[in-house]
């Protein structure tokens, strides 16, 4: 068989869809499936430097990178080429996989496979959830009344990493069958010094907790919130410090720093920009607590990664995977409020030995269920179905 996955962009300032669909591709190339990617170059307000319109090796996996029509409107990425593109070549591919709603790349692929009577899979990444509603409601509401909802309609199958995702897709009115499959991790490599690597790194006492949030910078995933969190902690006289690792839009990043300011945790909060490769795995292993209070995630790749170093991590129960984090007893679920999220964090900064069977048991959780090779082995097993049911009509 021969898969074609379809995104909005695989730059890294886009944050988790793209770094999945990555890790998704190069499990399955691994599980013998021929698999490759369509996409843009996009990579947020930049472009990635990239060859177009040739088949490329990127980040050990192929990738077809079509030019977009600059400047991008946010996720919806319009590119004139991409769609020359798929029209031409998607009958040479068996199944489409798309990942985004609401997207330029991902609707258009859609278009054409089911002109062309190709099956196709919608990925919908949490954008069916309240919240992803509640934002641009009237555009997303016209966008969906004329394409999406009977895109989503007519798909082979919708691909939900979360029961919860599931039960989004059905209140939103999809008829379409519902596959479940997890995203996944990879194993970290152990870096033995990290603690004291990264408090040397950032002017740290060897004794003072770190507390991070990594993630790309975004209002969803309520950053303000854990400063705020922060503040009534320092005030509480508990000795800690706050890493916010990732990248956003100028004016939001300038937003936190500026109340990072207002609130007097300049000496408590350091700023580590965007960070892949060892530096993401020194931050990941070298920190002792992970927070993330999202308004909503259908998944949360960067929990998943925080797990598998072993950190304990306290999410909200806007997290899809929430219940299985609370279930294995790998993290702390805690509502949006800050006293919540506060008092969640100093239960765990008294509590070494806590803080290390949660980490513990997130590891277990992510190695049993978040493995890339189990899930591209399902994933494979899905497409057969699909393929073979097609070949019906």
């Amino acid at each position: 068989m021969k898969i074609l996955h379809v995104i909005p962009s695989i730059g890294p300032v886009r944050g988790g869809p793209s770094h999945a669909v990555l890790g998704m591709v190069k499990a399955l190339r691994q599980s013998g499936i021929d698999t490759e990617i369509a996409t843009t170059n996009d990579n947020g307000l930049d472009l990635l430097d990239v060859p177009v319109y040739q088949r490329t090796e990127y980040q050990g996996v192929p990738v077809w990178f079509l030019p977009r029509f600059s400047p991008p409107l946010k996720e919806f990425i319009f590119s004139a080429a991409l769609t020359r593109w798929l029209w031409q070549h998607i009958p040479d591919y068996d199944i489409i996989h798309t990942h985004y709603l609401f997207s330029y790349p991902s609707t258009c692929a859609g278009l054409i496979a089911r002109n062309q009577g190709i099956p196709y899979i919608v990925r919908i990444i949490g954008q069916l959830t309240p919240w992803a509603l509640a934002q641009s409601r009237l555009k997303k509401q016209l966008y969906t009344s004329l394409i999406e909802r009977h895109n989503l309609n007519r798909a082979a199958a919708i691909h939900c990493t979360s029961k919860a995702e599931v039960e989004d897709a059905h209140k939103f009115g999809i008829k379409t069958p519902a596959i479940t499959l997890p995203l996944g991790v990879n194993n970290p490599i152990n870096l033995p010094n990290a603690k004291p690597k990264i408090r040397h790194l950032y002017n740290l006492s060897p004794t003072t907790p770190i507390i991070l949030l990594l993630a790309r910078l975004h209002p969803v995933k309520r950053v303000d919130l854990l400063l705020n969190a922060l503040k009534q902690l320092v005030t509480q006289n508990n000795d800690c410090h706050l890493i916010i690792a990732g990248s956003g839009e100028t004016d939001y990043v300038n937003y936190l720093k500026n109340l990072v300011d207002s609130l007097g945790l300049t000496s408590r909060t350091s700023f580590a920009g965007f960070v892949s490769g060892e530096d993401k795995e020194l931050l990941l292993q070298g920190s002792d607590i992970f927070v993330l209070p999202s308004f909503t995630e259908n998944f949360g790749v960067a929990i998943a990664e925080a797990m598998a170093a072993g950190l304990p991590v306290i999410i909200t129960p806007g997290v899809q995977i929430a219940p299985e984090i609370a279930q294995a007893k790998a993290g702390l679920v805690v509502e949006g409020e800050v006293d919540d999220l506060s008092n969640a964090i100093a239960q765990l900064l008294a509590s070494p030995d806590l803080r290390n069977q949660l980490g513990e048991n997130g590891k277990q959780l992510v190695s049993s269920r978040y493995s890339w090779s189990a899930i591209a082995q399902n994933l494979a097993s899905v497409y057969a179905k699909i393929i073979e049911e097609n070949k019906l009509y």
